[in-house]
């Protein structure tokens, strides 16, 4: 069974989440504000999305959840990441680069990579051998391209994570 598991401040990780859920047809999308590493840790794959705040800051909800309790040793993980690529392009989706080195130390299996070709940003702690290490979206400037690139990534995980 996949769970999707977003942090959102403002809701536009949020509606990421229920686009992506809608798109997979998975009706397991919980806010990590409201959960806890129990209850994500009874997922078999995950889908783990965050915003990213201030110069490079994880979500509020999940800067204060305990990654120590999650086990996702050996478990498909998914990641998508929102950010500011106009005002803040030199922290563009660093959460979901923080979120990544977390999930990674811990034995979790990420995929859905995706090419930085047609992004404009100048740097990103999501970027990790020349791609983003889920899919990046960026409602201030890009929004445009959200259905998309959500269209396109959950075809492309989606007999990984199903």
């Amino acid at each position: 069974m996949t769970g999707i598991i977003f942090g959102s401040s403002m809701g536009n990780t949020e509606e990421a989440a229920n686009l992506i859920a809608s798109n997979l047809g998975i009706d397991n999308v919980l806010n990590v504000a409201d959960t806890d590493a129990k209850t994500i840790n009874s997922f078999d794959k995950l889908i783990i999305g965050s915003s990213t705040w201030g110069s490079g800051d994880l979500q509020d909800d999940w800067d204060s959840f305990d990654f120590d309790s999650l086990d996702v040793s050996g478990k498909t993980v998914a990641l998508f990441g929102l950010g500011d690529s106009s005002s803040y392009g030199d922290t563009y989706c660093d959460a979901m680069g923080i979120i990544y080195d977390k999930l990674t130390q811990k034995g979790a299996n990420i995929i859905g990579q995706v090419s930085t070709d047609g992004y404009s940003f100048d740097e990103s702690r999501s970027v990790k051998d020349g791609k983003f290490v889920g899919l990046a979206l960026d409602a201030d400037n890009e929004s445009d391209q959200t259905e998309e690139r959500i269209k396109k990534w959950t075809e492309s995980i989606k007999s990984q994570i199903l």
